[in-house]
């Protein structure tokens, strides 16, 4: 039952950093034109949704205590 128990600890963690690190996201638009290219790269940081986050944490917990009582 310890992998269980990392599983959970590893989706608690992971649930928690979630509220706090906003994960990049880069997109290229362009247009090319024969031998000429003409484009912008667009850059944003997003966080997840806090719902997902609540949920990762309250999964993670659980699973914890399961492994526990087993």
């Amino acid at each position: 039952m310890k992998a269980l128990m990392l599983v959970g600890v590893v989706m608690l963690v992971l649930g928690i950093v979630s509220f706090f690190v906003p994960f990049p996201h880069s997109e290229h638009h362009g247009v090319s034109m024969g031998d000429a290219h003409m484009g912008i790269t667009t850059h944003d940081d997003q966080k997840v949704s806090p719902v997902v986050s609540i949920v990762l944490v309250v999964v993670g917990a659980g699973l914890m205590i399961a492994s526990r009582k087993s």
